[in-house]
């Protein structure tokens, strides 16, 4: 996949984009990264890319001119994705992020300062959002949407079932991970990661997985109860899940409740 990046803050990404998974999908030609700076195309004699806006307000709002210049230089034929990072857009999800995995070329927009001119959104495909919040730039929001499309990229990590296997992958958070040694400062790997049973390992994966999630994001698990069809033994598991749940509110409640006055 190619990924082109349009940003005026382009030292921010060779430290991000040259390591670690990126970098060595890179290097396997899995991925080509193409970094453009904006500033470059400008047409003004001192080849600033920003001004102030139109009926006032704070900040300065990005030019027109040197992203739609960028823009022909870098994908003439418009064959890319194009995508304005932007608060106001989709929310990168699991499912977006296999969706933008299967182009064959991505390009991203980083927007600055306080926006970007409304007229460059005529020339983009969409907007992406990370999340609900607000941030300096789009660089780090471009980064972190690459590096989770990235994921779902054949090749671009070492075990096929790695993003699968990840939190929000099905639904639901990852289940806790454990590696040697079996006993550290008095804590020790639960007992079904060692006995060697898979279909107890499978288990204990779901349970802990729906566990955390009920209790971290409940919604999310809502979602997933009502969304998913359960064989037998499945729903013994959830019940049992539930059960676990339900004992300990009411011990904690218990223990919230003041003692009562003897005399």
């Amino acid at each position: 996949m190619r990924i082109d990046i349009l940003t005026t803050f382009t030292e921010m990404f060779p430290p991000v984009l040259g390591a670690s998974i990126l970098g060595r999908a890179a290097q396997k030609g899995i991925l080509e990264f193409n970094l453009c700076d904006i500033r470059q195309y400008s047409e003004n004699k001192h080849h600033n890319t920003d001004d102030y806006p139109f009926g006032g307000g704070a900040g300065m709002v990005m030019l027109a001119q040197p992203i739609y210049s960028c823009l022909d230089a870098v994908d003439p034929e418009h064959k890319a994705r194009r995508i304005l990072l932007s608060p106001r857009g989709r929310t990168l999800s699991p499912e977006v992020a296999r969706e933008l995995a299967k182009e064959e070329h991505l390009l991203f927009l980083c927007g600055h300062y306080e926006g970007i001119d409304e007229r460059v959104s005529c020339a983009m495909d969409e907007e992406l959002s990370i999340g609900d919040y607000v941030l300096t730039g789009g660089e780090l929001a471009a980064m972190v949407a690459i590096d989770c499309i990235a994921r779902f990229i054949p090749g671009v990590l070492g075990s096929s079932e790695s993003a699968e296997t990840e939190s929000f992958s099905d639904g639901l958070l990852e289940y806790p991970q454990y590696t040697r040694p079996r006993e550290f400062e008095g804590l020790t790997v639960p007992e079904p990661l060692l006995n060697g049973n898979h279909a107890h390992i499978v288990d204990w994966q779901m349970s802990e997985s729906l566990y955390i999630t009920l209790r971290r994001r409940p919604e999310m698990a809502q979602a997933y109860l009502k969304g998913r069809k359960f064989t037998r033994h499945e729903q013994k598991v959830v019940n049992a899940v539930l059960e676990r749940i339900r004992e300990e509110d009411e011990k904690a409640k218990r223990d919230s409740e003041p003692a009562e006055e003897t005399t």
